[in-house]
């Protein structure tokens, strides 16, 4: 029997011994201090030699009296001890086998939820920021300690145990969630401080809150799941009020598991979200740039200001640099060095490095933009990213939760103008599917759009009205709203088309121009948009997708563009009478070598690729 094994039996039958006359409270907070929280390392390492039995009723052992001292009022102060049991429980749970069921589960959560009740309660108490943090340190030991052991027990864990684990957390984050205490945790001297403890528990806290929704959201009361919304409502209402400056590590790994925890609970509603999607829409949108670019920075400014006036050159929408397409391949390597390379010219400016990456055009590969490749950005750039793609998914949930509701958030959601401008302050769904620099966050934001043309949106865009360029004026209809945001749907759509290298992203863009052009009222549109999308999807079924390792169904995508725009009806008269010049040259010439329908007829005699020759043949026969 190893020194450490014999150390631990002595120090916990000397307990017991002691403890079974039932000595005053104080005499066994003392006997806890002698004999068990005086070597807790010691007996931390030898937890792993123990059997897990015996570990196992030792600890509970701990676990009630540590309830029958947090019982005592006439204890004035308790804290320290409390911050060893969570040491001590924190390390043996860790490195130790239990043998856990339901009881103990109960006796562990029960007794868990009195210490942080109390720790906290004496935080609020303490004068200075290292007592504070010592508190702190030891509610974020007892949330790991309890999430350690309920992911070992699950099969052990009752809805009824994960109903009150739910509601311990929830009264966790409820202590942290005034705007005071926000206040004082998002200031610029507490995070250099290296006091990130606060930010620490509350990640757990909210990757706890999800594993529980993971486990059992579908069987949860709706009270809880209300709860629950609630709670998240307020704290991501707080954060967003502050602007999101901070644009730290530890903030952001914080915001990456708030959002993902706000998607767990939103993927299956167990209720209304009628009075919460407004304001979680208002405040996910401000995530949408968060950690591109740094708004104190003066050269950022520059930067951002210059890109703005080359954007609005007359030639945007389909204006190209050859140089800006897809060029050879670089091994991570070389990519690593030249990055490093540019970053250290330009360390003087505060530009977050992944901002440099925003061209639409440079996305040839998912090498290039894999959220993992640490040789491209820094760890903090990818929870940057992490942050953003998390809220745009929030959104989707939200929209998927009630599109008909959701169709009053388009107007904060989609661009009414200058779709193709990258603005510093405003961004929405488009512009991230435009401009992000993280592929995974580019593709969420193009299937949030399709998602939100899809269902119920189709119906309500048939008011949509476009009139030309806005009028400036204190009121805009619905109707007029809805034609310039799908105006500008188009607009950046066909960007894509045009000049996107990416396959994936590629033919997202094409699923889009799908569902844009069978919900779009186009006789109450621009009278060249429909002739625009059919003469945009035509070049780029003309340029024959080189280099892509999809084609054939990239290609059927397109083609099934094409026959969708050619079928809307009513027709409009630009493309009647681009058609009735295809006919008439292709009569007089006798063979008409280009246009829309010479396209069609192309493609319907690919016998090697029934899908694509079907679909342009449908139409070609049609016509």
């Amino acid at each position: 029997m190893s020194l450490a094994v014999r150390s631990w039996r002595t120090s916990f039958l000397t307990l017991r011994d002691e403890t079974l006359a039932s000595p005053p409270r104080p005499t066994l907070l003392h006997l806890l201090n002698q004999l068990i929280f005086a070597q807790s390392d010691f007996l931390i390492a030898a937890a792993p030699d123990l059997p897990p039995h015996e570990v196992t009723s030792d600890l509970m052992l701990l676990m009630e009296l540590a309830q029958n001292i947090s019982n005592s009022e006439e204890i004035e102060d308790v804290t320290l001890s409390f911050t060893k049991l969570c040491h001590l429980i924190h390390g043996v749970s860790h490195c130790a086998l239990l043998q856990l069921n339901s009881s103990s589960l109960a006796l562990v959560l029960d007794s868990f939820k009195k210490i942080v009740q109390i720790l906290l309660g004496k935080a609020k108490t303490r004068s200075t920021s290292a007592e504070n943090d010592s508190v702190v340190k030891a509610t974020k030991e007892s949330l790991e300690s309890i999430r350690s052991l309920f992911g070992r027990c699950q099969a052990a864990a009752l809805l009824s145990e994960n109903v009150q684990l739910l509601s311990f957390l929830l009264q966790v984050v409820g202590c942290f969630q005034g705007e005071s205490t926000y206040s004082s945790y998002l200031s610029d001297n507490y995070i250099v401080s290296g006091y990130n403890s606060v930010w620490e528990v509350l990640t757990v806290a909210f990757i706890m809150i999800g594993e529980v929704y993971s486990r059992v959201g579908s069987s949860l009361p709706v009270d809880a799941w209300q709860s629950t919304i609630e709670v998240l409502r307020k704290v991501v209402d707080i954060l967003t009020s502050k602007g999101l400056d901070m644009e730290d590590g530890f903030i952001a790994k914080f915001y990456v598991e708030l959002l993902h925890c706000l998607h767990l609970v939103l993927i299956e509603p167990r209720g209304s979200l009628e009075g919460h999607v407004s304001g979680f829409v208002a405040a996910l949108r401000k995530f949408f740039r968060y950690g591109i670019i740094s708004r104190s920075c003066p050269v950022t400014q520059a930067i951002s200001h210059k890109r703005a006036v080359v954007s609005t050159s007359k030639d945007l929408h389909f204006a190209v640099s050859s140089k800006s397409k897809s060029g050879p391949y670089r091994p991570p390597h070389l990519r690593k060095k030249v990055v490093e390379d540019m970053q250290h010219k330009d360390e003087e400016s505060l530009v977050s490095p992944e901002y440099e990456s925003t061209s639409v055009h440079l996305t040839s590969s998912d090498s290039d933009c894999s959220d993992n490749d640490g040789s491209v950005t820094s760890n903090r750039s990818a929870h940057f990213a992490k942050a953003r793609l998390a809220a745009i998914v929030c959104i989707q949930d939200l929209c998927r939760a009630d599109a008909k509701l959701f169709t009053a958030q388009w107007t904060l959601l989609l661009p009414s103008s200058d779709v193709l401008q990258q603005r510093q302050y405003e961004a929405t769904l488009m512009s991230c599917l435009l401009f992000d620099p993280y592929l995974k966050v580019r593709i969420a934001a193009g299937s949030t759009i399709m998602a939100m043309l899809d269902g119920p949106a189709s119906v309500s865009l048939q008011v949509a009205e476009f009139r030309g360029p806005s009028k400036c004026g204190s009121f805009t209809s619905l109707s007029s709203s809805l034609g310039h945001i799908l105006m500008q749907l188009h607009t950046g759509t066909l960007y894509l088309i045009k000049h996107e290298t990416h396959s994936r992203l590629l033919a997202l863009s094409f699923k889009i121009l799908t569902l844009l052009t069978s919900s779009t009222p186009y006789s109450r549109m621009s009278e060249e948009l429909l002739s625009m999308v059919i003469s945009s999807v035509k070049s780029r079924i003309d340029e024959d997708f080189p280099l892509q390792s999809d084609r054939s169904s990239l290609l059927a995508a397109a083609i099934n563009c094409l026959t969708i725009a050619l079928s809307v009806s009513p027709s409009s008269m630009h493309v009647n009478n681009m058609l009735l010049v295809e006919v008439s040259k292709g009569s007089l010439e006798g063979q008409q070598k280009s246009g829309v329908l010479f396209t069609l007829f192309r493609y319907s005699e690919q016998l090697s690729s029934p899908s694509i020759s079907l679909e342009a043949y449908q139409f070609a026969a049609g016509s």
